[in-house]
């Protein structure tokens, strides 16, 4: 059995900073980038745009955009992240190592190949439908054991990911529409996206917020939580079903981006403890500031730019190697 360990601190103040920091971040993604805006400029197209003036054509038509949905993108994946970690129990478990965002790559990739369905709206479905089926065929396998999900979630991604490249390659209409989308990026996406696939990144965090704290008695371990009056399959239910939302909104807004729900729930529980009270909002704000963040750092070491995606990666593989060589993680 675990111990649930106190929040140190002040974590009110650690969600204000945090979200100051997101707001930075926010500005730093509609500034800079192949061409650099100052940030006053950048306030003015925000608030007082001048038509044909390219600057505030760039930052209107392409940068608020992808700020947006990086946004939302890193907030799905971090609550994702974390739901995933609290109800498996297992520091290694986030949407990509358990292998949702792989299911939902694929539902989606078979949506545009197979029935030339392009559209957020309608993708958004397959996206779901294929990360439930990738989390039975893994919790089947796992049995809810730590290692074994860890297993299984990368065993069913090693499967999964060179269908969805095999399927894209082979349709080249299909691969031209898809080809940011499918190596992570916050690129080639507009505002169409984000309105149509927002009710269901709402409806996601809205459960995350609703079983933050029976996740704290899940903690204890399932025998304490049952004996507390909690109905342990309900929050594991309710949170199975918050995770297929974010991880297939998340995967069908910017692509597979993985590692993002790994390292951002460890960041939150360093900084606020192990309360899920504090955990999840915590987490929805660093979310989006590393992905958002892995975008504005893609933009400027390349002039081609370098995807969001390969970037998350790069930051999240080093926390990655120091879990998966056991080094203590607070909580889990």
């Amino acid at each position: 059995m675990q111990t649930l360990v106190r929040t140190p601190g002040r974590p009110a103040a650690v969600l204000v900073g945090v979200g100051v920091l997101l707001l930075a971040a926010v500005a730093l993604s509609l500034a800079l980038g192949v061409r650099g805006i100052a940030l006053g400029d950048t306030w003015h197209a925000l608030v007082d745009p001048v038509a044909g003036k390219v600057d505030h054509e760039v930052i209107r038509g392409q940068r608020v955009p992808r700020t947006v949905i990086g946004v939302l993108a890193g907030a799905a994946l971090g609550l994702a992240g974390a739901l995933s970690q609290a109800i498996t129990r297992n520091p290694l478990a986030d949407p990509g190592l358990l292998g949702l965002n792989a299911g939902a790559s694929l539902g989606i990739v078979i949506a545009a190949t197979a029935f030339g369905v392009l559209s957020p709206m309608g993708a958004i479905w397959f996206a779901f439908l294929g990360a439930a089926i990738a989390a039975v065929v893994v919790f089947a396998i796992g049995h809810g054991r730590p290692v074994q999900l860890a297993l299984a979630g990368a065993t069913v991604s090693a499967l999964l990911v060179p269908v969805s490249n095999l399927l894209l390659f082979r349709d080249l209409d299909a691969f031209n529409q898809l080809r940011f989308w499918a190596v992570g990026a916050l690129a080639g996406r507009d505002a169409d996206a984000v309105a149509a696939l927002w009710p269901f990144l709402l409806v996601g965090v809205v459960l995350a917020g609703f079983v933050a704290h029976r996740l704290n008695g899940l903690a204890l371990g399932d025998d304490v939580a049952a004996a507390l009056g909690q109905s342990v399959a309900a929050t594991r239910v309710l949170s199975g079903v918050a995770i297929v939302c974010l991880a297939g909104t998340a995967t069908a807004l910017a692509g597979p981006i993985a590692l993002v729900g790994l390292v951002v729930p460890h960041a939150a529980r360093r900084l606020v403890g192990t309360d899920h009270r504090w955990v999840i909002p915590l987490c929805a704000l660093l979310g989006p500031i590393l992905l958002v963040a892995a975008d504005v750092i893609g933009r400027l070491v390349k002039q081609d730019e370098l995807e969001a995606g390969v970037v998350a990666a790069l930051i999240g593989a080093p926390v990655l190697v120091a879990v998966a060589r056991g080094r203590r993680v607070a909580g889990l």
